[in-house]
């Protein structure tokens, strides 16, 4: 069965955290702004029909609109009444051609183009940046009424979902536009494009009388242009998004678009200036991805990258030093540091000043020391600096040294990950200094790396003659309970920190980083101290093989599982250009594991999708992903595109298509991480450039 086309997909401009999400039937998209998920607004977009006068067709993105006259005029002395006729498109009537720049949908002589496209944001404190982080997305409405014998309209407009404020029209900035309050709105430059707003949206496209367009009880706002007959005419239109005032709590900022927009229309007048400029932007982006992909991998790259950006927010300090957050999706948790790490592959090409203001502001703000405990013993030892899973959630900063997830007493999902982090640290700032070559970063943190390897040496062993180069303990903030790792909905094959293989092969990647820091830092003691890490760490992991070759879940407990993650740390070293020569052994073990797993009723599902754990359903698309980019230009396996057209069903599933890219699937079923900005691992897909 071919896929269906009608699946939500953002369009956002980035640094906004706002979105135009469309894709979905009924009023299920619309303009969201700092939501957790879609707007659930009727968006219209349509045309008169070629034959037939007053009747209108439109993409099926709307619900039924009911005249609320009745609420005011009790005795209906009023009754409304119009000419035209609104009904949707046959499903057969419509094409759509998704790209990560430009989502076309045609039907009928109807063209609608929305271009958004995927922009890198030079550093706010070297350069202006305006065009960049302008909050706005271009749309295209094109109708050809090339055939038709009579003057045709066209039409864009949307229900504003805001139960706080009202609709209106935009008459000023040489703009026609319609929006609600001062947070969302579409307008555009055309003159012989007119607003109106009502209950019903035949009422706009048919109005009895013109004067009463601008009836702002009306919760539809429609923009419509005509069409001559013969004429193939493009109306192109801004969607706007603002935020005025404060931002966020916790850490007081702004949009930093703020430094010059004052309001919607000021945003709207730029975002059409920037039209013709964007648009090359997002063709030269998607020809990008299409030559260099399958469709399925063109796909799902260009769908996580328009999900990415929807979760981005780029604020402004009141020391007016920027503030770059990525929200976690439905979550909405800010700059969760499982997600950093992983966005930081395609974050280094497009803009890698905010991996580093991330990694500075967890130093900042987000560090902590704590003590170690073995399980089940209340003997505490030194531990070290460690970092938040995240920095808040829903624009609001979490207090200094807690994150808003982490609860003590626990074993499973919102325990501490106090070891994964400290890793994820380490691990985000070696890519980010071997990408950037920012040697003057590294010195400045340089007593940051050294207190990292301490505090990773004595997550190890309290004793240095009893490490094996394994996390082994945790952290005395869980108070009793147990660390766990980014998998933290998994069972402990994946979501038990302590003895885990994912996380043993991380820590290994983690000391080879260090390893290269210190020695740039011309600390020769720490490089070869963090080397004999490394070594220990990889002989324990592949003494742990059984005889089959196979490694356990987690080292030495006994615990019967087998996971494809295994392989997911090797990523580090490969992108650091670090030498894994002399750890051919480990990267042998690890591929023959690999190759042994990779099978139906192991780690892989029915339909050839990746299954990352042989005792869970429960597998995340990021993190699958990013293991297939491991297998394929590390261990030298061939692409899976069995797997990859099971993983892009998963996503066009019809239950799970309304929250756009979603990361965690169980059985190939979204049931968390929706919504998702995650999936930018894809990016590893692209050759850098």
């Amino acid at each position: 069965m071919k896929p269906s086309i009608f699946f939500n997909a953002h369009h956002s401009p980035v640094g906004s955290f706002a979105t135009f999400t469309l894709g979905s039937k009924g009023p299920r998209g619309g303009l969201g702004l700092e939501l957790t998920g879609p707007a659930n607004e009727s968006v219209f977009v349509g045309a008169e029909d070629l034959n037939e006068p007053n009747l209108f067709r439109a993409l099926p993105f709307y619900g039924g609109s009911e005249n609320q006259a009745a609420d005011y005029d009790v005795e209906n002395l009023n009754e409304v009444h119009t000419e035209g006729k609104l009904i949707p498109f046959a499903d057969d009537q419509i094409t759509r051609e998704f790209g990560a720049g430009i989502d076309e949908w045609k039907a009928g002589d109807l063209t609608l183009r929305i271009v958004s496209p995927p922009k890198s944001v030079p550093n706010p404190d070297e350069t202006d940046v305006k065009d960049e982080v302008t909050p706005g997305v271009i749309v295209e409405l094109t109708l050809d009424n090339s055939l038709g014998k009579r003057a045709r309209k066209a039409f864009f407009g949307y229900g504003g979902s805001d139960r706080s404020v009202g609709m209106r029209i935009l008459d000023s900035h040489g703009l026609t536009g319609v929006g609600q309050g001062n947070t969302t709105a579409i307008a555009c430059a055309d003159p012989d494009v007119y607003a109106g707003l009502a209950w019903q949206p035949e009422v706009i496209l048919c109005p009895k009388y013109q004067e009463n367009l601008a009836f702002m009880l009306g919760s539809i706002g429609l923009l419509v242009g005509t069409v001559e007959p013969g004429e193939v005419r493009t109306f192109t239109f801004a969607v706007c998004f603002f935020r005025e005032g404060q931002a966020t709590t916790g850490i007081a900022t702004r949009y930093l678009y703020r430094r010059w927009f004052n309001s919607l229309e000021e945003v709207a007048s730029h975002t059409l200036r920037l039209a013709t400029k964007n648009k090359q932007l997002a063709e030269e982006f998607d020809a990008n991805i299409k030559a260099q992909l399958s469709p399925e991998r063109a796909f799902m790259v260009s769908h996580a990258i328009k999900s990415y950006f929807g979760a981005t927010q780029l604020l402004e300090r009141e020391d007016h030093k920027p503030l770059w957050v990525v929200h976690e999706g439905e979550y909405r948790m800010m700059n969760t540091f499982d997600l950093t790490i992983d966005q930081t592959f395609f974050e280094l090409r497009l803009n890698p000043w905010t991996v580093k203001n991330v990694l500075d502001l967890f130093v900042e703000k987000y560090s902590y020391e704590d003590r170690l405990r073995f399980p089940g013993d209340p003997t505490t030892y030194s531990g070290g600096i460690s970092f938040t899973h995240d920095m808040g959630v829903s624009n609001a900063f979490s207090k200094q040294h807690y994150s808003a997830y982490e609860q003590v007493g626990l074993t499973g999902c919102f325990s501490y990950m106090s070891s994964e982090e400290l890793m994820n640290w380490i691990l985000t700032a070696g890519l980010y200094a071997t990408h950037t070559n920012d040697t003057k970063w590294v010195k400045d943190n340089q007593e940051i790396f050294a207190r990292c390897f301490a505090s990773l040496q004595n997550r190890d062993n309290p004793d240095p003659n009893k490490r094996n180069g394994v996390m082994s303990l945790d952290g005395d903030r869980c108070l009793g309970g147990a660390e766990i790792t980014t998998y933290d909905s998994l069972d402990e094959s994946l979501g038990q920190a302590r003895n885990n293989l994912y996380l043993a092969v991380k820590g290994w990647a983690s000391y080879l980083t260090l390893e290269k820091t210190f020695a740039s830092l011309g600390d020769t003691n720490a490089a070869m101290e963090s080397r004999l890490q490394a070594e220990r760490a990889a002989k324990t992991i592949c003494d742990s093989a059984d005889a089959d070759g196979l490694l356990p879940a987690v080292i030495g407990e006994g615990f019967d599982a087998r996971i494809i993650p295994a392989i997911e740390a090797l990523v580090y070293p490969h992108y650091c250009g670090i030498d894994t020569a002399p750890y051919q052994p480990l990267i042998e073990v690890l591929k023959k594991h690999f190759k042994a797993v990779l099978k139906p009723g192991v780690c892989k599902f029915a339909d050839g999708g990746w299954k990352l754990s042989s005792t869970s359903n429960n597998s995340w698309l990021s993190k699958i992903y990013l293991c297939q980019y491991v297998a394929e230009n590390i261990l030298g396996f061939p692409a899976d595109s069995q797997a990859d057209k099971a993983h892009e069903g998963w996503l066009l599933d019809e239950e799970n298509s309304y929250y756009a890219w979603s990361d965690q699937m169980l059985s190939g079923k979204a049931v968390g991480s929706k919504y998702y900005p995650r999936g930018v691992t894809s990016i590893l897909w692209l050759k850098e450039g």
